[in-house]
Parts: structure tokens; sequence; C-alpha cells
């Protein structure tokens, strides 16, 4: 009983291994298809100059570029207007919780004091008839203080050299940031053309697998029927069988391959995994030999290279902030006026407010034990550094320009030659097909050819890419305009 227990689980266990195993077995393909396959919910169609529009308008990355030069105006803004007046205005209500001003004489009440000597010559100047008679009596008098109200006015503004060349460098910070938005643009357009060029490569790449293995697909179909009268061995039809396989899987991966290119491209254009490409533009317009070509001819302006235009610009930078820091031994002119009105809530009470006031400041820096100094040294040093990198790039991007325009002109020749190379293996593997079909060649002949045809078109879609690349590579770095 026991072991048969023992069975009967055993047994229960082993049901979900086989079932998973069988249907692993069942669903493997099913899998791999739909790797290649993919649901839309939304469509799209777009020429090669569409889909760079649109990638400029949608892709989130440039937008924050575009930010960043917004952020850098209001920056401006905020350096200019701390130069400009700045209005306050105020307003206070005062109670006096009954406090009594007592002159002439000493009182021992806790509410009331006996006022200083600035309170009192005040008091006399401004109400010089009560002050007599107060002062007169031994006695001395008190005067409860008024709850009151008052409303103000400020109006100030400083100026110093240092406020004007910091307007001066947010200017410079502008320009950089309209620069590296520039430059993320003609990236952001280079990238799309290189996207756009490699899905359309990997179509053509699919169609000239999809051509072949149709084309094996009938010799096996035939050598089969051929191997099943006696006609030949059936190893042959097993080596045009194993042909047939393998070129299968090939073309299984190509289209996995053409849908990450798909999928690369929708990230340019900053859409949905449910959104459906169409590409309106053919290989032959952006494979041009003609522009290529042109692109080799144009003159090298290093000053419209964006990162040569960055780093003069950041000798700018650091020329402006070697000013900024001399001018921390210049003075700072200041200028207030200010504007009170009182109103006292009681009868009797006495307002020794003035209600305007014009005031100017100037101060000056005469001593920092060599702060200021070491400051503006060191700023004249991380200009030595900018003057130095700008050289030093300068000869770099002279070097590139040139290394550029080698790998445009290497990859023209290699697309040239991959071109004539896929066209003669596949009059070659049509030849060997032809023969194979009437008996006068092997089937080793015909894998070999094959093998020779997808060589070919492998190489021919690495040089396509590669002729792409390399041309929209040295169009960025020239950006002429």
């Amino acid at each position: 009983m026991k072991k048969t227990i023992s069975l009967f689980v055993a047994t229960l266990l082993a049901l979900p291994l086989f079932s998973q195993e069988s249907l692993s077995q069942d669903s493997a393909q099913r899998v791999l298809n739909s790797l290649s396959q993919q649901r839309f919910t939304s469509s799209l169609t777009l020429s090669l100059l569409e889909a760079q529009d649109f990638a400029v308008r949608q892709n989130r990355s440039l937008k924050n570029a575009s930010l960043d030069v917004q952020k850098a105006h209001a920056q401006r803004w905020q350096t200019i207007a701390a130069m400009l007046p700045q209005v306050d205005a105020s307003g206070q209500y005062v109670n006096m919780c009954g406090y009594e001003m007592t002159f002439g004489g000493s009182s021992s009440s806790s509410s009331s004091t006996t006022p200083t000597a600035p309170d009192v010559m005040q008091f006399m100047a401004t109400y010089p008839t009560i002050a007599q008679s107060l002062f007169a009596s031994s006695q001395g008098q008190k005067i409860k203080m008024s709850d009151y109200l008052t409303a103000g006015l400020t109006a100030s503004m400083g100026l110093n050299g240092q406020a004007v060349v910091a307007v001066l460098l947010n200017n410079i910070a502008i320009q950089m940031q309209d620069i590296t938005f520039q430059q993320s643009e003609a990236d952001l357009r280079a990238n799309v053309v290189e996207g756009y060029a490699a899905a359309l490569v990997m179509e053509e790449i699919v169609q000239l697998m999809d051509s072949s293995l149709k084309n094996v697909q009938q010799l096996y179909e035939q050598t089969q029927r051929m191997a099943s009268v006696g006609m030949v061995e059936q190893t042959q039809a097993d080596q045009v069988k194993v042909r047939v396989n393998q070129l299968h899987n090939t073309v299984m991966a190509n289209r996995r391959a053409l849908q990450l290119s798909y999928n690369a491209l929708r990230v340019l254009l900053d859409v949905g995994a449910d959104t459906e490409l169409q590409l309106t533009s053919v290989l032959d317009e952006i494979l041009a030999p003609e522009n290529a070509l042109g692109v080799l001819l144009q003159p090298w302006v290093i000053h419209n290279n964006f990162n040569y235009q960055l780093l003069q610009k950041n000798v700018d930078l650091a020329k402006k902030s070697v000013h900024l820091a001399a001018w921390s031994y210049g003075p700072t002119i200041g200028a207030s006026y200010q504007y009170t009105y009182r109103h006292d809530l009681a009868e009797g009470g006495f307002n020794m407010t003035p209600p305007n006031m014009i005031g100017v400041s100037l101060s000056l820096p005469l001593w920092s034990s060599g702060k200021r100094a070491a400051t503006v040294h060191e700023k004249k040093l991380a200009l030595q550094q900018a003057e130095n990198t700008l050289s030093e790039t300068t000869d770099n991007l002279n070097i590139r320009y040139q290394q550029l325009r080698y790998n445009l002109a290497n990859a023209y020749e290699q697309y040239l030659t991959q071109k004539d190379n896929i066209e003669v293996s596949n009059r070659v593997f049509n030849n060997i097909s032809n023969k194979y079909h009437w008996g006068a060649t092997s089937a080793l002949e015909l894998t070999n050819a094959s093998n020779d045809l997808i060589t070919a078109e492998t190489s021919y879609v690495n040089a396509v890419l590669d002729m792409v690349n390399a041309q929209v590579e040295l169009e960025k770095f020239l950006n002429n305009k």
C-alpha cells in the first residue's frame, strides 16, 4: 500500500513537468514568432525630413535643452533687476498698552519712565510750548502715549561694477545654452537619419533573405522528390534541408533585428511601442552617391563647429570672470528714499517721525588681507587653462576633420565594392542553383554558394550603414548651414 501511494504521489508530481515540457516544445516556435510580430493601435507615416521635424517637436530631451535656454534668460533678468530700484511697502499698528511718559521729576510707577536726554531734546524742539509748561512744574507731568498706525514706502537701489559684469556673464551663459540646444538638435536629427536608414536597410536585407530562403526551399522540395524516387541519395536532400533551417533561423533573427531598429526609431521620435511606423523615403534617397561626394567637397570652417563655439564661449566666460573678480576693488553706490505716514488713534499724541527721508551711500573696500588679490589670480589661472584647452581642441578638431573625411571616402568605396559583390554572389548562386536543378553540381557547392550570398548580403548591409553613419557624422561635424 505504501509503495502504491508513493508511486501515485510521484506520478502527480511528475505530471506538471511532463506537461511543461510538452507545452514548451509545442509553443516554442509560437513564442519565437511572436518576437517578430507586434500589435499596433496607431499609425504614423513619415518621410525622412518629416521624421526629423517630428522628433525635434516631440523629443523630451530637446525640450529640456530649450528650457535651459529660457532658464538662462530668467537668470539674466534676475541679475539686471537687482540693479534697478526696489520698492517695498509696509504697514504697522502699535498699541502702547497704557504706557505713560513722565517729564520733569521722577515716578515710582511701573507704568512710567524717565525719558532719556535725546528724547527730551527732540520733544522740546518739536513742541516747545508744551515742554516749557511741563518742565516748569516741580512735580513733573505724565503724558499717556497714544496708539498709532503707520504706513510706509521705501525705494532703494545699489550699483557696482560686479553687478554690471555679472550681466555680461549671464549673456555668455545664454549664448552657451543656445549653442548646446542647437547641438542637441543637430545630434537628434543625425540620429534620426541613422535610425531611419537602419530600418530601411534591415527591411531590404529581410527581403533578400526571404528570397534566398524561398529559392532554397524550392530546391529542397525538388531534391526531396528526386530522393523519393531514387534519382539522388537522401543525403543530398538532408544537406539542403539543413541549409533551409539555417536560412530560416537567419531570416527570423533579421526580422527581430528589424523590429529593434523600428523600436530605436520610436525612441528617437518619442512615440509609444504601439505606434506603427510607415517610412515613405527609400534607401536610394539617403544613399545618393553624389551627396556623399558633395559632403567631401564642403569647406572646413572651424568656427561653425559646435564644440569649438562652446570652448570659445568658455574662454570669454573666463575673461569676464577675471573682470568680475577685479571689480571687487571697486566702490558700491547706493541711494534710498523712504516715505512714512503716521496716524495717532487718540487725541493729544505727538509724531516725531519725519514723513520723507532720502539717503545716499558710498562704500569702498580697503583691506581684505589679500583675499581679493588671490581671487583675481585664481581667475587668471582659470583663463589660461581655458585658452590652453581651446588651443588643444583646435588641433584635435583639425585632425578629426581629416579622419572623418577619410572614413567617408573609405565607406563610399566599400559600399561600391559590396554592392558589386552582392550582385556577383547572387548571379553565382542562381547559376549553381540551375546546375543543381539539372544535377550538374552537388549539394555542397549549392550550400557554399548560399553561404557566400549570405556573407555578401551581410557585408553589404554593414557597408550601407557605415556609409550613412560616416556621411552623417561629417555633416554634423562641419555644421555648414
